[in-house]
């Protein structure tokens, strides 16, 4: 029978809270309500500057936990206002947290990764079961512990007879690759720069928090050369099952790839970052899911027009669409991918796939809090 899960999503690209309310049953999963919540400039800051070592971190981390999860449970709130639903109909809450470090395999061959998050509190706030660190079992089976959203795509966008891919754009882009139903595994990796690199240019020479529409980039023209030194990264060349995120993409690593191009116009600049994004997911899928002639785009990305046509470009005889066009408006998929691996979660249910992460096997994920 169908029951009712809230997935809530803050990614990488700081814009925000997601939020849905989703019926989800083993065949269907239909979205009832959305909503989105902005975080306060000072936590944006905040979670940003715990991507990198600094003074008093766990002290800094524990509280930016607690502020982020009552802008969750804001949104909790808000859902259950929009639809009247009450909250003991809703079985559970699948809440990511936020990432602040992301080090699979790292260090002392298993590594780690770090979602700041407190879903105690959440539970308490909320009066509702809450499932969370998603991650961390993936990597202790020896996986990358993401991308975590392959198998939801697989169920939701998946076509038989047909090559499908779907493209997340937030901080970080990945790519889902799914086969022909029932013929080959799903594959699923972090391509490299979403959002991240761009929003945080536009953000240093404009004050705007994005390039809305990539009309910024669009009025610049691409620095080859400063293309080429932003590609000569060796993430770009490993082999998949591999995943990333922040503490490789930042404005640090950007610093480092213009101390010789500080000539370059900023507009120019993030015309070469927007083409560095388009770019690397391109040879992706060129790479991985060369049978797919549908690419289906979702997260903040997928409303960058300027992005969205340069992907076209660098992927002829692929239709690059936004999600919206299969069923889903863009900044629902990941929220509502959170609600049904809560689901999982809760009836005891793989969710991992080992082609996507490289783990030992499927695992159950995901740790829950009971109200």
């Amino acid at each position: 029978m169908p029951e009712l899960f809230i997935g809530l999503m803050s990614g990488t690209s700081l814009d925000g809270v997601d939020g849905v309310i989703a019926e989800i049953s083993d065949t269907q999963l239909d979205v009832l309500a959305h909503c989105n919540a902005p975080l306060s400039l000072a936590l944006t800051d905040e979670l940003l500057a715990l991507n990198s070592p600094g003074p008093n971190e766990l002290h800094r981390a524990a509280l930016a936990a607690n502020a982020l999860v009552r802008v969750y449970a804001h949104v909790v709130n808000q859902l259950l206002e929009k639809t009247g639903i009450a909250r003991e109909q809703i079985s559970a809450i699948g809440a990511h947290g936020q990432t602040v470090r992301h080090q699979p395999q790292a260090f002392d061959g298993t590594g780690y990764t770090l979602q700041l998050n407190n879903p105690a509190l959440l539970t308490e706030l909320t009066g509702i079961d809450v499932v969370a660190d998603f991650r961390s079992r993936d990597v202790a089976a020896g996986g990358q512990g993401a991308p975590l959203v392959p198998a939801f795509h697989q169920s939701v966008f998946g076509q038989r007879g047909e090559t499908v891919a779907t493209l997340n754009i937030g901080g970080i882009s990945n790519l889902t690759v799914i086969g022909p139903l029932l013929t080959y595994d799903v594959l699923g990796f972090d391509c490299g720069p979403g959002n991240a690199l761009m929003d945080a240019w536009c953000k240093q020479h404009t004050g705007q928090p994005f390039d809305a529409d990539g009309a910024w980039a669009a009025a610049g023209r691409v620095h080859d050369d400063l293309l080429t030194a932003l590609l000569d990264e060796p993430y770009f060349i490993l082999p998949a099952p591999k995943s990333t995120g922040r503490d490789l993409f930042n404005p640090v690593w950007l610093a480092r790839k213009l101390v010789r191009f500080n000539f370059v116009a900023p507009v120019d600049v993030q015309a070469t970052l927007t083409e560095l994004t388009a770019s690397a997911c391109a040879t992706c899928l060129l790479r991985y899911g060369f049978e797919s002639k549908t690419l289906i785009v979702c997260g903040g990305g997928a409303f960058n027009g300027h992005l969205m046509r340069r992907l076209q470009a660098l992927l002829p005889g692929v239709c690059v669409c936004a999600s919206q066009e299969h069923g889903m408006p863009p900044l629902q998929v990941e929220a509502a991918a959170f609600a049904w691996l809560a689901r999982k979660t809760t009836l005891r249910q793989t969710s991992s796939l080992e082609t996507v992460t490289g783990a030992r096997g499927a695992r159950i994920l995901g740790s829950v809090t009971p109200a």
